[in-house]
């Protein structure tokens, strides 16, 4: 039996070294014609490194990332609120990394090529059809469409994955938290302990950033500039994004031990995208094809959780695959045990960040209140 994965990202990638290490073929299509280390920080938690531990990775992380200590929560004048523990100074088991995706990425790619062979992760070819056991793919080199025997088709091709619009097809929008995003990575020393990842929350922007290695620091402004709802226009996670939008919501943020103008301005590139999910679906798969990662639960990133869900679902798929008596009931068994745990996670993303909305923008009035009667007092002295 081989198992064809439709998308070569985290979730892919780590679905089929997890197959391979359960003792089942798989091979690995990816539309680009070339992979390449793109993108900015990601976070694996506990859950996610205990997985790709299992897999032997945990040299390769540890070299790559770093492990994060604590969250610490502050406003825009770097007054903290409060801090909490992450990875093993939580208690875990097992480290938090923060890490470079397109890092991270390469690092499992060079694994399923170590691992499965050289052609197990077959690029340039896009994924256009499938019926049964017949997957068909077009070769964008070549120009040829081709058909793949393949076992199961596991659709981990991402927030616009293809198996999912045939799998389910119909009214699936993507849902718009009202928030743009604008990343970036910028070379610079660490803050705080070195292993600090920052939350600054102000009314309608916020700015999440941590060390990923190589002194470079990972920085997110989320900003609100609209209200909730199905989204109009494009979501692609790597689309160009502009200093001059982004700026003016930070401009006079001053937190002292972090120069937050200067962490934007020193991005040699900037992507922007609106922060997104889409509904819970009632069912992933049909018989010999489902869905993994962002195909199957795209969720907004407030809980850091996306690309950790993504390698769990990989985990369980594995197992369920080689303990099952065949590969539909495997692949049931994978969705009972993953869909409505993922579901939970979507919503829980959804209720904090309506959350952050309401204390960010208590937590600005507070501060404000009180930086003007400090101001004040000044004055009288």
């Amino acid at each position: 039996m081989t198992i064809l994965i439709a998308g070569a990202g985290i979730g892919g990638l780590t679905a089929a070294l997890s197959l391979h290490a359960a003792g089942i073929d798989a091979v690995v299509v990816e539309s680009a014609r070339e992979i390449k280390p793109l993108g900015v920080g990601i976070n694996l938690l506990p859950h996610a490194v205990r997985e790709l531990t299992e897999l032997g990775l945990a040299d390769a992380l540890a070299a790559t990332g770093v492990a994060t200590a604590e969250n610490v929560y502050c406003d825009r004048f770097g007054n903290q609120i409060f801090a909490e523990p992450r990875g093993l100074a939580q208690g875990y088991r097992w480290p938090q990394y923060s890490i470079h995706r397109g890092e991270l990425q390469m690092l499992l790619l060079e694994a399923a090529r170590d691992r499965l062979g050289p052609g197990a992760v077959r690029t340039g070819m896009r994924l256009t059809g499938f019926d049964h056991s017949q997957v068909q793919v077009f070769d964008r080199t070549t120009g040829a469409t081709t058909e793949i025997d393949a076992g199961a088709l596991i659709g981990a091709d991402g927030l616009h994955s293809v198996v999912r619009a045939r799998l389910r097809p119909g009214d699936d929008p993507l849902l718009w938290s009202g928030v743009r995003m604008w990343r970036g990575v910028t070379e610079s020393e660490p803050f705080l302990t070195g292993r600090s990842m920052v939350i600054v929350r102000d009314a309608d922007a916020e700015l999440v950033a941590y060390p990923i290695g190589r002194n470079r620091i990972n920085w997110v402004c989320l900003v609100r500039v609209g209200e909730p709802g199905p989204l109009a226009g494009d979501a692609a996670w790597n689309r160009t994004g502009r200093l001059a939008d982004v700026l003016p919501y930070y401009g006079d943020w001053s937190l002292g031990w972090l120069d937050v103008p200067g962490l934007l301005r020193g991005s040699e590139e900037i992507l922007e995208y609106p922060m997104v999910d889409r509904d819970p679906l009632p069912a992933w798969g049909n018989g010999r094809a489902t869905l993994l990662g962002d195909a199957a639960h795209p969720m907004y990133p407030v809980g850091a959780n996306g690309g950790s869900q993504a390698i769990v679902d990989a985990a369980v798929l594995a197992r369920e695959l080689a303990g099952a008596p065949d590969v539909p009931t495997g692949l049931a068994r994978y969705e009972s045990a993953r869909r409505d745990a993922t579901a939970a996670v979507v919503r829980a993303n959804r209720r904090m960040n309506e959350a952050v909305v309401r204390t960010s923008a208590e937590a600005a009035h507070v501060t404000d209140t009180y930086r003007l009667a400090t101001a004040n007092q000044g004055a009288f002295r």
